[in-house]
């Protein structure tokens, strides 16, 4: 079966973020849960005209549209080598949003209830350690339009990464990052993917590339399909990054088989430069 994807253009606001949600019933990726993460791009402090982080109207935007249901959600990131989560999250300007609309933020590195998930059909991990929230929540993808020089691109499955709590990721990037994104999402499978495209990044991402500004939305239930659908906006073929054609052929989403909501790929795509180490 195909998967939907919308792709809405629209000016920095809440507005293409409410219509890129209805349109891909999101509703009904969130029934049995009764919490829900929010798992930002805090790869710096640097703010969301960068390119390099997560804006904080569009995760405002995915607030506002969970109001409605009976869910408890909070905002999440983790501590990594270059991301100092809590500084990112005063300097970005989401601590304000979240204190004003009355939601929690958590730095996934102090919470100490952890799980043990084993992966079956590992590409390199047998298994990842996480909060045990992580795993008992709904998981919202809320990540940037970027390049990237290890994964090439960096979209909802690449965010993924961040919801290990550990400080010192280094020892995963060791075991091949793009196997790791793949493990992570075969286990901790976001229901939703919110792509911030309001100012995307080309070149030397994730920290040190070109802001692009695309104005644009792109959402979908399909990780798989909304990162296949984020690259060819950015003019890449999927199937030529590796954990996003990794994760097709694994059954977690579609590459090809996609339905397009709103604009066409053709009308708002843009060739990216590329992250060359």
């Amino acid at each position: 079966m195909s998967s939907k994807v919308a792709l809405i253009k629209g000016e920095r606001g809440k507005e293409p973020v409410f219509r890129a949600l209805d349109l891909i019933d999101f509703k009904a990726a969130l029934n049995g849960y009764s919490s829900v993460l929010i798992k930002v791009n805090f790869i710096n402090d640097k703010t969301w005209d960068s390119g390099a982080t997560t804006d904080p109207i569009v995760v405002e935007a995915i607030i506002d549209k969970l109001k409605a249901l009976p869910l408890k959600v909070s905002v999440v990131e983790s501590d990594a080598t270059m991301t100092n989560a809590d500084k990112a999250f005063e300097k970005t300007g989401m601590k304000a949003m979240c204190e004003r609309v009355g939601v929690e933020y958590i730095n996934l590195r102090y919470v100490e209830d952890k799980i043990k998930i084993d992966i079956p059909n590992e590409e390199t991990l047998g298994a990842i350690t996480v909060p045990r929230i992580v795993k008992d929540s709904a998981i919202i993808s809320a990540a940037k339009l970027k390049t990237h020089m290890a994964t090439t691109v960096t979209l909802g499955m690449k965010n993924m990464f961040g919801l290990l709590p550990d400080k010192f990721k280094a020892k995963f990037h060791a075991r091949g990052i793009s196997k790791v994104v793949v493990d992570i999402n075969t286990v901790i499978h976001p229901v939703l993917t919110v792509i911030d495209a309001f100012v995307a990044m080309e070149g030397r991402g994730p920290t040190d590339g070109t802001p692009v500004q695309m104005n644009l939305i792109i959402a979908s239930k399909d990780v798989v399909a909304a990162d296949s659908t984020g690259c060819r906006v950015m003019g890449i073929d999927p199937h030529d990054v590796s954990h996003i054609r990794r994760a097709h052929e694994k059954g977690l989403g579609n590459i090809d088989d996609i339905e397009i909501l709103g604009e066409k790929i053709v009308d708002v795509s843009k060739n990216f430069k590329r992250a060359h180490i």
